[in-house]
């Protein structure tokens, strides 16, 4: 498979002029550039667990302008009412008829709910108990298949996952990825008692080298984010985008990072505040990616690069031979869902440059060379990242890891 990530953008993104606003368009496009397969947050707690009038959805960005210079969270706030169920259907309708399939996945727990217009959606999954969220999950994810089979659309699935990033979600407390692994089993075994022919897994950030005995023992497929971050963690750490017990070093952050036009931190927040209670995504993270000059930003990557090149490869290496020696070990297929350097601000473009491009080519090369069942050229290679519009990279990986070329 190779894959494309669309996340939730393919319904927060529907409107005039939009990368979703024609499915069909988006799939067409995804075809001409080697991909076969999308990934998705089908939504599925939501449109089938979560009691609400699902018929008419509203989404939006975090509030006004913010976040709206951040990957994934510049949505208009001028979207058209969706159907939920009925634009659901669209996507598999046109998966089929592009001779594509989809994973069905969910961000629930993460942050989908932070782009609808009001908290319901974020209010009904913080009232599942932790407990049970994995089960409640199950039986979402299994009444979506039961809808895709009486449509004949069952053969369009590639497999489920119950959750993304399990060990980086809100489906539970606080427990390492082996204090985890009951919890998924769970949610896998509900799964698999509707529907035994369809695979299902839950997916894991990184490549949790260490703890893969947490790993559940019912899960279908494989399947890891190797982000491998290394210079990008350098300055994620010294500008403690994710620790907010550390200062924020302001002034630092104007000379190396910002924009001569940024407000102080303290003065830029989302109007909503619930929103940022439904993303995972830090305050002080949001900020720097609205507020950076993409030519700093870059420029500062690139500056420390150098220093951890080597690193960096060997950690992916390490990362991808451990997952396919763990895929082999239980007899399951190996899936990358999502990778290589990690998260960007939206015009941002080391991942999309020289260096980002010969990182995705390694990787893209070592996952066919492991036998992998799915890669991807790179997160940011989807209908909503600039890196959409480098055609040509695309074509050559994506026939590279089939064999075509």
């Amino acid at each position: 498979m190779t894959i494309t990530l669309w996340d939730f953008t393919w319904f927060t993104r529907t409107g005039s002029g939009q990368p979703f606003q024609d499915l069909d368009d988006a799939f067409r496009q995804a075809v001409g550039r080697g991909y076969d397969t999308v990934r998705v947050c089908a939504m599925p707690f939501l449109l089938f667990r979560s009691g609400l009038d699902t018929s008419a959805l509203r989404f939006s960005g975090l509030g006004g302008a913010y976040g709206q210079r951040t990957r994934w969270y510049d949505v208009p706030a001028d979207q058209p009412p969706l159907d939920g169920r009925a634009w659901l259907l669209d996507l598999f309708r046109a998966a089929d008829r592009h001779g594509c399939r989809v994973i069905v996945s969910s961000w629930e727990y993460q942050q989908s709910p932070s782009f609808s217009v009001d908290d319901a959606w974020h209010r009904a999954l913080q009232a599942v108990p932790p407990a049970d969220r994995t089960v409640a999950l199950a039986d979402a994810h299994a009444d979506l298949i039961d809808l895709l089979k009486a449509e004949g659309l069952q053969h369009t699935v590639a497999f489920v996952e119950l959750h993304n990033e399990v060990q980086y979600s809100g489906l539970h407390h606080g427990e390492g990825i082996v204090g985890l692994q009951p919890s998924m089993e769970r949610g896998i075994a509900r799964f698999k008692e509707r529907h035994p022919s369809t695979p299902v897994t839950v997916n894991y950030a990184r490549v949790p080298v260490g703890e893969l005995r947490g790993m559940p023992r019912n899960a279908d497929v494989a399947v890891f984010h190797p982000y491998v971050y290394g210079v990008l963690d350098q300055l994620v750490t010294e500008f403690a985008l994710r620790d907010p017990a550390r200062p924020y070093p302001q002034e630092r952050a104007y000379a190396e990072l910002l924009r001569d036009d940024a407000p102080p931190l303290g003065e830029w927040f989302p109007p909503a505040s619930w929103k940022t209670d439904a993303t995972v995504v830090p305050h002080r993270e949001i900020y720097t990616h609205d507020w950076c000059d993409p030519a700093k930003w870059d420029r500062w990557l690139y500056d420390r690069y150098g220093e951890h090149r080597r690193a960096m490869r060997q950690t992916l290496d390490t990362w991808l031979d451990v997952a396919a020696d763990f895929a082999a070990g239980r007899g399951i297929p190996l899936v990358f869902g999502e990778g290589w350097v990690g998260y960007t601000p939206l015009h941002a473009s080391f991942e999309e440059g020289p260096v980002g491009a010969e990182i995705c080519e390694h990787a893209v090369r070592r996952s066919r060379e492991l036998g992998a069942w799915g890669t991807l050229v790179c997160s940011n290679a989807a209908p909503h990242h600039p890196m959409w519009s480098d055609v040509a990279l695309q074509r050559r990986l994506n026939d590279e890891f089939r064999g075509n070329r």
